[in-house]
């Protein structure tokens, strides 16, 4: 089981993680945040190529909507391919890709038993 203890640093502190520690981020739509469309790509965008220095991220599931980012027509593609790249596993789910009708240029179709046992492996999620 995953451990973490709390490093004092000064007046400020931080959690010091240990190698078996995992983060999952969850996406469900094809922006983040409400309102303009084209301002929370934008954001979103921004989020994915700095997602690299979240602690111990391994995995990122795609739900309802927010499987069209992984699409070769995604705005957020060279983001995700990067993230890739480095070893964090993309999981689009598969009957939304269906629902959707698209096929995902990144990452591996999963089924809701992969993503639930990456939930359960994690040991914080992160929901967008």
């Amino acid at each position: 089981m995953a451990r973490s203890c709390v490093e004092s640093l000064g007046n400020k502190k931080r959690a010091a993680y240990t190698p078996d520690m995992s983060t999952l981020i969850v996406i469900k739509r094809t922006q983040l945040g409400e309102g303009d469309p084209a301002l929370g790509q934008k954001v979103l965008g921004t989020f994915l190529r700095k997602a690299i220095a979240i602690d111990e991220l391994t995995t990122i599931a795609f739900f309802n909507s927010g499987v069209q980012l992984t699409t070769a027509e995604s705005p957020v593609l060279a983001e995700l391919t990067m993230l890739e790249e480095r070893g964090v596993d993309i999981l689009p789910c598969g009957t939304c890709a269906e629902h959707y009708g698209i096929t995902p240029a990144v990452g591996k179709i999963s089924n809701m038993d992969d993503i639930i046992m990456e939930m359960n492996r994690a040991t914080k999620i992160i929901d967008l």
